[in-house]
């Protein structure tokens, strides 16, 4: 019988990109970025899965599609480059996040690769974007290969958390075993949606309150603050 240990990315990968879908997606992306720049650079794209392995995600928070500006993707979800400006809506996540724990100073720093190497896998439904045009990259595919990831995270995993946060990632819901998960969701931190439920969700606080009642180390949310 398998255990989650018996699992890696690269087997996860080996399989879907032999898939028609995947060989589409990476070849009409390879056109794309011939004549535009896409983001995060080539070699970002798949940072999620470099930094949380399979092994050692605790949580999946679920994003939409890259920032579709020049530096700031780097293949997390909400995540930026170090030492760039904080977009808007994880302006907001760190509002939230100190909401939740008073006690620390306001974390400044949006690059969350901290996080990802704590066991938060930071994936976005759609993995790359055009500079210039948010959900440009919508209907290539990648929509599908993120299900599977989904999937595959519900099928070899228990006790994952998952963090829904919006309508969009919302619907993921359906992908992902409650019966031996939890699925925290929200409105999205975006300005436009922050005040309709997710200040004051206080999904930090209750991620690490779950965590330890699995006798999981909980996140330092401000390890690089």
């Amino acid at each position: 019988m398998n255990t989650v240990s018996d699992y890696s990315w690269s087997k996860f990968f080996f399989r879907e990109k032999k898939k028609k879908y995947f060989m589409y997606l990476w070849n009409t992306l390879q056109k794309i970025q011939q004549t535009t720049s896409v983001y995060p650079p080539k070699q970002d794209i798949f940072n999620a899965f470099l930094l949380t392995p399979v092994s050692e995600i605790k949580v999946v928070i679920l994003g939409q599609d890259p920032y579709c500006r020049y530096g700031q993707a780097n293949g997390l979800s909400f995540s930026v480059s170090k030492l760039k400006p904080l977009p808007s809506s994880l302006k907001n996540i760190f509002i939230e996040l100190k909401y939740n724990f008073p006690q620390f100073a306001t974390r400044t720093n949006g690059c969350l690769k901290d996080w990802s190497r704590q066991g938060v896998f930071l994936l976005n439904s759609i993995l790359t974007v055009s500079d210039g045009f948010p959900g440009s990259h919508k209907g290539l595919g990648w929509e599908k290969f993120t299900d599977q990831v989904i999937k595959f995270i519900s099928d070899v995993h228990k006790g994952i958390i998952f963090v829904l946060w919006g309508s969009l990632s919302g619907q993921k819901y359906r992908l992902i075993n409650k019966d031996v998960h939890f699925i925290l969701q929200s409105s999205h931190p975006s300005p436009l949606s922050s005040h309709r439920g997710f200040f004051g969700c206080k999904h930090f606080l209750k991620i690490n309150r779950i965590l330890i009642k699995q006798n999981k180390t909980p996140i330092n949310w401000f390890k690089n603050i």
